[in-house]
C-alpha cells in the first residue's frame, strides 16, 4: 500500500507544482492566460457557437471537437474525453450553452495549457538544469508562441495532445537520465490517453523505448521492451475496435478520405506552406484573411485564417530558429534525450510536409510538437555552459528573436480582437 500511495504521490507531483517557484510559473500563466480567455469567452461568441460547425478561427473545430471529440478514425477515444468536459461545463453553466459555457471551456483549456508550460520548465529545470534566467526567457518566448496563445482558449484535441505530450516527455526524460525503463501500464496508459486524442501520436509513446539502456545488447531487455510495446498496442487496438463496434474496415476507408481531403495541394507553393505554416505559423502569427461561412441550414459567418507571410522579416525569423534547433540537435546528437525530441518532431515533418497532409492548415498542428523548440534550445544553451562567449552569443540572438516574436505576436492579436468586435 505504502509503494502504491508513493507513486500516487510521484504522479501528482510531476503533473502539477511541487516546489515554490514552480507555483509561481504555473500561477503566472494561469493568471495571464486566465484573462485572455476570460474576456473573450465572456465577450464575444467564437469559442463556441452552436450555429458555427467548424472554421470560426484558425480552422479549429470547436463545436464539433466539443460535442462529438472529432472523428473516431483520427480521434479513437475523444469522444469519451469530450463527454466529461460537456459535462463539467454544463454543470458550470446550469445546462445552458451561454457564456458561462464558455467560460468553463475556456478555463479548461487555460488551466490545460499551463500545465504544460509547467512541463516544459520543469525539463528545462531539472533535466537540463540551465540557470533559472534561461529557464524563464525559454518559457516565456515558448508561452507567447501563436499555438500557445490559441490554445490557452480553445476547446480542441490539439489543447489536450500539447499537455499529454510535454507531459510524456518529461516522464520519459526522467526514466532514461536515471536509466530505468518506462513500466508497461505506463506506456499502455500513454499510448491510450495521447493516441486516443490523436491516433499518429501513438507512435511518439515508442521512441524513448529504443533509447533505453542496453535495449539492443541485452536479448532479455529486448524481449521485455517487445512485450511493453505489444500489450500497449494490443490493448489500444482492442479498445479502439470496440470503439467501432469492430468494424475495423471504417478506418480505412475514413483515412483514405481524409488523406484525400486534407493533403490537397492548394496554389501556394509547397515551400511557402512549410515555412509559413508548419514551421512558421505555429510559432509566429502571419497575415490574416477573413472568409465567408456558412453551416448549410442558412446561417453565414466569417471565419478568419492565416495566410503565407508577406514580409522578409518572418521568413528570417524562422530560419535563425530552424538553425538554431538543428544546431541543437547535430550538437547534441549523442544525447539520446534530444534523439527522443528530434525523432518525434521527424515524424510530424514526414506527416505534414512530406506526405502533405493537412499542410496548407498546419498551423493548427502546432500541438503536436511546438514543444520541441524550447527544449531543443534549452539544449543548445546547455551544451555551451563552459564555453561563455558562445552562450552570451547565442543568449543575445534568442533574446532578438523573444523581441520580435512578442511584437509581432501582440499586434497579430490585436487584428484578432478587431476581427471578434467587428463579427463576434
Amino acid at each position: 500500500m505504502s509503494k502504491f500511495k508513493t507513486k500516487f504521490v510521484d504522479f501528482f507531483k510531476l503533473i502539477f507544482p511541487s516546489t515554490g517557484l514552480e507555483l509561481v510559473v504555473f500561477l503566472f500563466f494561469l493568471v495571464c492566460y486566465g484573462y485572455l480567455g476570460s474576456y473573450i469567452a465572456i465577450h464575444y461568441k467564437i469559442i463556441f457557437d452552436d450555429r458555427i460547425p467548424y472554421d470560426a478561427y484558425f480552422s479549429f473545430d470547436n463545436r464539433a471537437i466539443v460535442l462529438s471529440g472529432g472523428s473516431v478514425e483520427r480521434h479513437p477515444f475523444s469522444y469519451y474525453f469530450f463527454n466529461w468536459i460537456r459535462g463539467l461545463a454544463l454543470f458550470f453553466s446550469h445546462g445552458k450553452m451561454d457564456g458561462n459555457f464558455r467560460f468553463a471551456l475556456a478555463w479548461f483549456s487555460n488551466i490545460t495549457v499551463s500545465l504544460s508550460v509547467l512541463q516544459i520548465f520543469k525539463y528545462l529545470k531539472n533535466i537540463i538544469k540551465l540557470p533559472l534566467v534561461l529557464n524563464f526567457l525559454l518559457i516565456l518566448f515558448f508561452g507567447a508562441f501563436s499555438t500557445t496563445l490559441l490554445l490557452s482558449f480553445t476547446p480542441e484535441n490539439f489543447t489536450y495532445t500539447l499537455f499529454l505530450l510535454t507531459l510524456f516527455h518529461h516522464y520519459a526524460a526522467i526514466k532514461l537520465k536515471k536509466e530505468q525503463k518506462i513500466p508497461a501500464l505506463a506506456l499502455a496508459f500513454s499510448g491510450i490517453s495521447v493516441g486516443g486524442i490523436t491516433i499518429t501520436n501513438i507512435a511518439k509513446i515508442f521512441i524513448p523505448i529504443a533509447f533505453e539502456k542496453d535495449i539492443f545488447k541485452n536479448w532479455k531487455k529486448f524481449g521485455n521492451a517487445v512485450l511493453r510495446v505489444l500489450f500497449t498496442i494490443i490493448c489500444f487496438v482492442l479498445l479502439y475496435l470496440n470503439r467501432l463496434d469492430f468494424k475495423y474496415k471504417q478506418i480505412f476507408n475514413k483515412t483514405s478520405e481524409q488523406y484525400e481531403k486534407f493533403s490537397s495541394v492548394k496554389s501556394t507553393p509547397t515551400w511557402d506552406m512549410i515555412l509559413s505554416y508548419f514551421f512558421g505559423g505555429n510559432i509566429l502569427f502571419s497575415n490574416f484573411i477573413i472568409r465567408d461561412k456558412h453551416n448549410t441550414q442558412g446561417f453565414d459567418y466569417k471565419g478568419i485564417i492565416m495566410d503565407v507571410y508577406s514580409s522578409w522579416g518572418p521568413y528570417i525569423f524562422i530560419l535563425i530558429l530552424l538553425i538554431l534547433i538543428f544546431w541543437s540537435y547535430f550538437r547534441n546528437f549523442k544525447n539520446k534525450l534530444v534523439q527522443v525530441i528530434m525523432i518525434s518532431f521527424l515524424m510530424d515533418i514526414i506527416i505534414h510536409c512530406i506526405m502533405k497532409f493537412g499542410l496548407h492548415t498546419a498551423y493548427i498542428y502546432g500541438g503536436h510538437f511546438v514543444f520541441v523548440y524550447p527544449l531543443l534550445l534549452g539544449w543548445l544553451f546547455y551544451s555551451y555552459k563552459e564555453s561563455p562567449k558562445m552562450l552570451s552569443f547565442l543568449t543575445a540572438v534568442f533574446c532578438i528573436l523573444f523581441i520580435y516574436l512578442i511584437t509581432n505576436n501582440y499586434l497579430r492579436m490585436t487584428e484578432f480582437f478587431w476581427f471578434l468586435n467587428k463579427y463576434y
